[in-house]
């Protein structure tokens, strides 16, 4: 039986170099906003303002910047590269940060860093996601 009036939604099969760039994305949004939540942690900005924080000295803010600069540029890079690489340095670098992310999560205080933990499960899931999707990219059909 038809339902008169009945819309079906189009749905578009969307690239994934799309969904790809998307998704490191959506995994940026995550950083930049659990180190903007960070702020509000008591002392912190007081702590800050005294040059007293875990980036204390130049090579530990480079550091931060080049760990923090690999996955905004794996957005433009997800869209750019050419598939093999772009297969490659999605699985590699997501699974990087998968690891990285979880020895984070399980090294704070559920207390104090709940928010962090928070993200830190939403950034391993994407991160992971991210390596599914890339591992799972679409071969090419023979004409």
């Amino acid at each position: 039986m038809k339902i008169e009036n009945q819309s079906i939604l189009q749905q578009h099969p969307i690239d994934i170099k799309i969904k790809l760039a998307c998704l490191w994305a959506s995994l940026m949004f995550c950083y930049i906003y659990c180190d903007y939540f960070e702020l509000y942690s008591a002392g912190k900005i007081e702590a800050l303002i005294q040059g007293k924080s875990m980036l204390d000295n130049p090579n530990k803010v480079l550091m931060a910047a080049v760990m923090m600069s690999v996955p905004a540029l794996m957005i433009s890079l997800s869209i750019f590269l050419k598939p093999l690489i772009n297969k490659v340095l999605n699985i590699a670098i997501s699974l990087f940060f998968a690891c990285l992310l979880t020895l984070i999560a399980v090294s704070l205080d559920t207390e104090t860093h709940g928010f962090y933990i928070y993200f830190a499960i939403i950034e391993i899931i994407l991160t992971l996601f991210i390596s599914y999707t890339a591992y799972k990219w679409p071969k090419q059909t023979p004409n």
